[in-house]
This record gives structure tokens, C-alpha cells and sequence, in this order.
């Protein structure tokens, strides 16, 4: 495997700490802060609100400006938004915070573009290898992001949540270090090609529609359960630590199986991965439904990343199959909005899905949504999965 795919997959880890550092604290700051309950979760949703403003605008800049120019600037961004929460943790603003996470959600959506970079790196055999190697750097990002929240909480007077910023600047930091010591595409200007089909024709390919519900389904269910699972957690009166170490196992469940998602599509193909992928969603369900304590939330959240993993993975790969070489930056950056378009409803009806409905049914709520995806997916079995020379 290319170094560049190794480069981008620590630098996949230090940006995800960031993300996972927000899921560990960025609700239970809401709780404090927010006069109202529909309130608590805003820091969240402005996170993803960031991601999605960012997905298409990132898309095409790189394709114009570089993926190294790119990746530099959102890097700054991020680090403009952990200057931004700090000062609003100091102050006590949930406005100032939800403005820094925004920021930072910024920055998360341009990192997302890093599996797409590890693509142009290598060969076609080897890209459901590369975007699990990238995504594999969330398993390091699993140990810094909780445990950094867990030894800042006494770095700073004045919050328990601010030491944990610090670090986060420092981690931005050595991603921006590490993304202009690497080779990466310099600027492309296929995107000229008069050819280019328009949205209608591309979602009217089955292969399309399939890829992006995994990706929105798989990635908006994971986030909705995931966020308000701190909440659930500390009205059960389950402890910061264990909260932390639930958010953990988590996020190992939602990397670990990086290491052989890829392999797992060579042999046993795309569809059949996400279809396990519905599976473990469906599971991590029903064990959020057998009660409310630590091992049900452990082993509902774990399942639940593992879910996540196969789904996302797998649609990520089956988008490779759908576009031409010069509709890339189009059907990618159309891709990560619409994911993360669903990602964000998923965070801001986390908080106020749990005082309505309750855990048990904001969980089920999930149910028919992942049906919808496994039924997508099982239309594929007679489609054909070569449309692009390239990807």
C-alpha cells in the first residue's frame, strides 16, 4: 500500500479524535448551557451542519485547487474552531460553542474527502483496501478522542471540558504537518468534459440510489443513536468515565473492523457487506431495547459502529461504480452532502427524539429506515458493478 494512504490515515485518526472528542462531551456541554431541552444537541447539529456545508464547496476546490491546498485550509478552519469553543466554554455561551463546532465541522468535512485521496493513490484492485486503511485510523482516533476528554477534564479552572480543546488544537496541528509532507493530486480540470451527466440521469442508476441511502441511512441511524446515548446514559446516572468508555468501544466497533472490511467485500462482495452491515444496525437495536444499563448500552453502541463500518465502507466502494472519471468531484461531493444532510437531522432529533419518544422508541424508530437500505441493496443482486475505468 502507497505511503500517502498511510500519511492520510493518521491524519484520518487526528481529525477523527476531534470528532469523537465532540460526540464524548459536546451534548453534555448542550445540557449545561441550553435553556431549552431542543437546545441541547445544537452543538452537535451545527458540527454536521458544518460538515454538509463543506461537503460540495471541498469537492470542487480540490479538483481546481489541489487536494493538498485543500486539505491545508480546512485543517485552519479547524483550528479557528477549537479557538472559537474554547471561548465559549470560558464564557459560558452555547452560541460561541455551537459556532467553534461548526467550525470544526467544517474541518471534518473537508478530512472526509481523505478516503477519496487514497483512491488517486492506487491502483482500482486496491481501493476497497485504501478506504479501509483511512477509515482505519479511527481506531487510533477511538483512544485519543475519549481518553482525551477523560485526563483534560483538570487542565483548566473554569471547565471541566476546556483542557480538552488544547489538546485538540495540538492534534490539528500535526494533521496540517502531516498533509504538506505528503504527495498528494495536484489540481485536475476534468470536470470541463461537456458529457457530464445531470443528477436525474445519475440517480436514475440503481447502483447510485443504493450507494448514497447506505451512506445516509447507515451514517444518520448512527448518529442519531450515538448522540443521544450520553444523554440516555446520564439520566440512568451512569458516570462521565463510563460514558466516555461506552463512546470508546463505540468508535473501536466503528474502525476496528477496517483492518478486514476490505477484504471482506473482495471476497464476499459489496452488496453482501452492507447487507451484514443492516444486520448489526438491526441488532444493536434490539440490544438497546433488553434495558439501560452499562452492558446494554456497551454492546448496543458497539454493534452499532460495526453496523456503521460495514454500511459506510461498503456504500463508499459501491460509489466508485457509478460515475465517470470526469463526473468524480460532481457524484462525491453530491455523496458527502446528502450523508451528512442526514448525519445532521440524525444529531438535532437525538435530543429532543429522547424527551418525546423516550430511548426504547427512539430506537425503534430506526427499524424501518435500515429495512429501506437492505431492501435497496438486495435490488442490486442482478446490476451489473463496472461503469468507471477509474475512480
Amino acid at each position: 500500500m502507497p505511503i500517502t494512504v498511510w500519511g492520510l490515515a493518521i491524519a484520518q485518526a487526528l481529525l477523527m479524535s476531534g470528532n469523537i472528542l465532540l460526540v464524548s462531551i459536546s451534548a453534555l456541554v448542550g445540557k449545561e448551557l441550553a435553556v431549552h431541552p431542543s437546545l441541547i444537541t445544537l452543538p452537535i447539529a451545527c458540527q454536521f451542519i458544518g460538515v454538509i456545508c463543506a461537503t460540495l464547496p471541498a469537492a470542487h476546490l480540490m479538483q481546481k485547487l489541489g487536494r493538498k491546498i485543500g486539505f491545508v485550509l480546512g485543517n485552519l478552519i479547524g483550528l479557528m474552531g477549537t479557538w472559537v469553543a474554547l471561548q465559549g466554554l470560558l464564557f459560558s455561551s452555547l452560541s460561541l460553542f455551537a459556532l467553534g463546532t461548526f467550525l470544526i465541522g467544517i474541518a471534518i468535512g473537508v478530512g472526509q474527502q481523505y478516503r477519496f485521496a487514497a483512491l488517486e493513490a492506487c491502483p482500482q484492485a486496491q481501493h476497497a483496501r485504501a478506504i479501509s486503511m483511512v477509515m482505519a485510523g479511527g481506531v487510533l482516533a477511538a483512544i485519543i478522542g475519549p481518553n482525551l476528554a477523560i485526563l483534560s477534564q483538570d487542565w483548566h479552572a473554569e471547565s471541566p471540558y476546556a483542557g480538552a480543546f488544547y489538546g485538540l488544537f495540538g492534534l490539528y496541528v500535526l494533521a496540517m504537518l502531516l498533509i504538506m509532507a505528503l504527495p498528494l493530486l495536484k489540481p485536475s480540470h476534468v470536470n470541463n468534459d461537456p458529457h457530464i451527466r445531470s443528477y436525474r440521469q445519475l440517480f436514475a442508476q440503481p447502483i447510485l440510489l443504493a450507494a448514497v441511502a447506505s451512506g445516509m441511512i447507515g451514517y444518520g441511524i448512527m448518529v442519531l443513536i450515538m448522540t443521544a446515548t450520553p444523554l440516555a446514559m446520564n439520566e440512568d446516572m451512569h458516570s462521565f468515565n463510563a460514558t466516555a468508555h461506552v463512546i470508546q468501544w463505540h468508535v473501536l466497533g466503528m474502525f476496528v473492523p477496517s483492518f478486514f472490511t476490505g477484504h471482506l467485500i473482495r471476497r464476499f462482495t459489496t452488496r453482501n457487506v452492507i447487507l451484514w452491515g443492516c444486520a448489526a444496525l438491526i441488532g444493536s437495536v434490539l440490544i438497546n431495547l433488553t434495558g439501560q444499563g452499562f452492558w446494554s448500552y456497551w454492546w448496543g453502541l458497539l454493534l452499532l459502529g460495526v453496523g456503521w463500518n460495514f454500511s459506510f465502507i461498503g456504500a463508499t466502494h459501491l460509489l466508485t461504480f457509478s460515475y465517470l472519471p470526469a463526473e468524480k468531484a460532481k457524484v462525491q461531493g453530491m455523496n458527502e452532502f446528502m450523508v451528512f444532510s442526514a448525519a445532521a437531522v440524525g444529531s438535532l432529533f437525538a435530543g429532543q427524539g429522547l424527551v418525546l419518544l423516550g430511548w426504547q422508541w427512539l430506537n425503534l424508530f430506526a427499524i424501518p429506515w435500515i429495512l429501506v437500505v437492505a431492501w435497496l441493496i438486495w435490488r442490486l443482486k442482478d446490476q451489473p458493478l463496472a461503469v468507471n475505468s477509474e475512480a
